[in-house]
């Protein structure tokens, strides 16, 4: 069972790598070799999975799955300087995407009326509204079909210890993974593009680097969690392994790496 406490930081060391401002365009399998140099990734990128349209950009690296014109995944570091208020959201389809792929504006009207799915973020707003490429969160590449019960309840709450964390002294980076799962059919969008999914889950890996070792946390929400649901529930935790199989990731690199728990690093 998950502890209550808050655990308190000390020594916590940085890894290498600085951010860069660079946009990296690759069509292919989803393999870690165009992707390791990324540095929104700690160790490496996911690898695996379907064949991918990967997109490197200063705050954040993220693959889109032609198949379902969603991110496959998508890979930050949310830091104390990355950090501030949510500016307006202004929505718009990836530039950089081809036009065959993925989502514009019009793919979501009548999603929420529908289905009662918000427009969430793979990379959060709030966790870069301190940087001057914002906005590049909002591109719909960035974004999922995701329940506002969900969306607004404990995949906020997670959101947010990720930036408590990030934001105590000595921690100079919070590593974060995510993206969304489909093990079971879900309604469409009702103005969605031919072709495109709406997942059936979600999952999130998060890590630090410290003077003792990496600490890891994953999590896998299911699309019907409740809004009044505690992020922190035993039943939202699993092992790296299993996370794996469920999404066909490997997350990490092989082999992959032996961390200490994160959980109670973000108040659980």
């Amino acid at each position: 069972m998950l502890g209550t406490g808050r655990r308190r930081s000390r020594g916590w060391a940085t890894p290498a790598g600085a951010l860069i401002g660079a946009v990296f365009l690759a069509v292919g399998p989803a393999t870690k070799a165009a992707a390791e140099t990324a540095v929104s990734c700690l160790i490496a990128c996911p690898g695996g999975g379907p064949a991918t349209v990967t997109l490197k950009r200063s705050i954040y690296t993220l693959s889109v799955d032609p198949g379902t014109h969603l991110a496959a995944w998508a890979a930050y570091r949310v830091t104390r300087a990355s950090i501030g208020k949510s500016p307006r959201r202004k929505w718009r389809r990836d530039p950089d995407l081809p036009p065959a792929v993925g989502l514009a504006p019009r793919h979501f009207k009548g999603a929420h009326a529908a289905l009662g799915t918000d427009r969430g973020h793979l990379v959060p707003l709030a966790s870069f509204a301190g940087t001057g490429a914002v906005q590049t969160t909002n591109y719909l590449s960035n974004i999922v079909p995701q329940k506002s019960a969900l969306n607004r309840g404990p995949w906020a709450a997670l959101e947010g210890a990720v930036r408590r964390l990030a934001r105590r002294p000595g921690v100079t980076g919070v590593w974060v993974q995510t993206g969304p799962l489909f093990e079971r059919a879900m309604a469409p969008l009702p103005a969605g593009r031919p072709g495109h999914k709406v997942p059936s889950g979600f999952w999130k890996t998060v890590a630090v680097d410290t003077s003792s070792g990496l600490k890891l946390a994953a999590f896998l929400f299911d699309q019907e969690t409740a809004r009044g649901a505690d992020f922190c529930a035993v039943r939202f935790a699993l092992p790296l392994a299993r996370l794996e199989r469920r999404t066909g990731l490997d997350l990490f690199g092989a082999p992959n790496p032996v961390a200490g728990d994160l959980r109670p690093a973000l108040g659980c």
